[in-house]
């Protein structure tokens, strides 16, 4: 039974990585959906954290993604889509994400996330290498403007991560494994 559980997951968040845009959308609908997805979370973040926005203004660049995750009693999978933006030269680059995680927990979750690079290194080490490793505990019950959600920020290795529930109904505490990897379709 749970080789089913798992698989109907995985195949799920497999889809939810190439949403962007619908799934039979162009390469350039995709682009405008991911450009408008920034924009969104941008507008998001800036209304909860206003100091952000001179942030990310005066970092050398950021990204921003979009994920779905679902955690099924022991184990958390998730995906998404993003982009990452080099404020120096104005390039965009377009990135997938995929989520695999141990612990307990229950339901859907939708979130964004905004990373914000405070060193050239720092974002091209991201780009090159994409790998992200941690630990999460959280609750959130939100669909669209009712509920609420425990957002986080955290500050690692020259980088500020900004994280925040759009929509969904979990509980959570997993450790987890996040692999950022670029989008070869889309650059």
């Amino acid at each position: 039974m749970w080789k089913y559980i798992t698989a109907a997951v995985l195949s799920s968040v497999l889809m939810l990585q190439g949403c962007a845009g619908g799934v039979n959308a162009s390469a350039t609908e995709q682009k405008n959906a991911i450009t408008q997805m920034r924009s969104d979370v941008l507008t998001e973040l800036y209304r909860q954290k206003a100091s952000a926005r001179a942030e990310l203004q005066s970092a050398p660049g950021y990204a921003t993604f979009s994920n779905a995750n679902v955690n099924v009693i022991l184990a958390s999978f998730g995906g998404g889509y993003g982009v990452v933006r080099d404020n120096r030269s104005g390039t965009d680059t377009y990135m997938k994400m995929g989520e695999v995680g141990l612990g307990l927990g229950a339901g859907v979750k939708d979130f964004r996330l905004v990373i914000v690079f405070h060193t050239a290194e720092a974002m091209q080490r991201f780009i090159d290498q994409g790998w992200a490793f941690g630990a999460q505990a959280d609750a959130a019950a939100k669909a669209g403007d009712k509920g609420g959600a425990v957002g986080a920020e955290a500050s690692v290795d020259d980088v500020t991560i900004y994280q925040f529930t759009e929509a969904g109904l979990a509980l959570q505490a997993t450790l987890k494994g996040t692999k950022f990897w670029v989008d070869k379709d889309l650059n």
